[in-house]
């Protein structure tokens, strides 16, 4: 049924918007509150702009001058083109829902140019610091956190999952067969086989997890693991082992995807086991290994270090 604009305020009409992508889009808790904290700042943006209330923002009327002043003010605020991007598409994403609810009809946001994204290589550990890293995980002076965080990081890089694909298995899940049938992004069903030694870490943990939690990986308080949890784990073995920064839980879903392709596997394969929807994003992997190999060739061919 087609509602009035002037009957509702913004506030209203975002939170009709959110719910609208938690129930119908299946958005996940953090899109939910990134694109809340974008379209709360686009609308007190306005307020201000247009010489009103954020509540009483006449969006029928904005202009794609508007949106890009509101843009300009975000990049000014030191937000990068990957930010800048998601709050376009969480505008966009709102009044596309506008429309489709026949709130209002107004097409100013698709008129703004998407910022272009500086293309960037996935960043992967090498075979010998991820071993290092699932080593140093066991070293925590409580023997079940040091039996988790090894069998975590060993599942995330033997299987190549994301951390909330990790973080998701329960306790009914157990034991773990030969494979394991995950939900993805997009809700998307894939089947990833399982090494022994990752079946062999995650039953050598469920045996001394002193908790009976739904969840297959908890807290010190049995409560769910977080993935804040397991970035700050990660965070320690940096330090611990002098990483990069770039060595996050993501950063060993890079190397499952690198090191199987450098051993030989077969590209279609690899995308089947990340889930990808598109080859091409598995091929970025492929260009990791001719950059190293570049980058060898640079340092090692003696024509390389003089004047040609």
């Amino acid at each position: 049924m087609a509602r009035s604009a002037q009957a509702l305020n913004c506030q209203t009409l975002k939170a009709d918007w959110l719910n609208s992508l938690a129930h119908e889009r299946r958005a996940s808790p953090h899109t939910l509150r990134a694109y809340g904290d974008d379209l709360g700042r686009f609308l007190d943006f306005l307020g201000p702009h247009t010489g009103t209330t954020p509540e009483a923002v006449d969006l029928t009327a904005l202009l794609p001058a508007d949106i890009r002043a509101f843009i300009t003010t975000r990049r000014k605020d030191g937000l990068g083109p990957r930010g800048v991007q998601r709050a376009l598409a969480a505008v966009r994403s709102f009044f596309r829902f506008l429309a489709r609810e026949g709130v209002l009809e107004n097409a100013a946001a698709q008129a703004v140019r998407t910022p272009r994204i500086p293309r960037t290589l996935p960043r992967p550990l090498s075979e010998t610091d991820a071993a290092r890293t699932l080593a140093e995980a066991g070293n925590n002076d409580v023997a079940w956190l040091a039996a988790r965080d090894t069998a975590l990081l060993t599942l995330l890089y033997g299987a190549g999952l994301r951390i909330s694909e990790g973080l998701s298995l329960k306790r009914a899940d157990l034991p773990l067969g030969e494979t394991l049938n995950v939900i993805g992004k997009g809700k998307k069903e894939r089947s990833v086989p399982l090494l022994p030694a990752v079946r062999e870490a995650v039953a050598a943990y469920a045996a001394v997890c002193p908790f009976d939690a739904a969840p297959l990986f908890v807290s010190r308080t049995g409560k769910p693991m977080s993935p804040r949890e397991a970035q700050a784990l990660m965070q320690t073995l940096r330090s611990a082992l002098g990483l990069s920064d770039r060595a996050t839980p993501h950063a060993l879903r890079h190397s499952f995807a690198t090191h199987l392709l450098a051993n030989g596997g077969d590209l279609r394969a690899v995308q089947e086991l990340l889930g990808h929807t598109s080859l091409s994003t598995t091929q970025t992997y492929t260009e990791i290994d001719t950059k190293r190999l570049m980058d060898v060739y640079a340092n090692a061919h003696p024509r390389c270090k003089t004047t040609l």
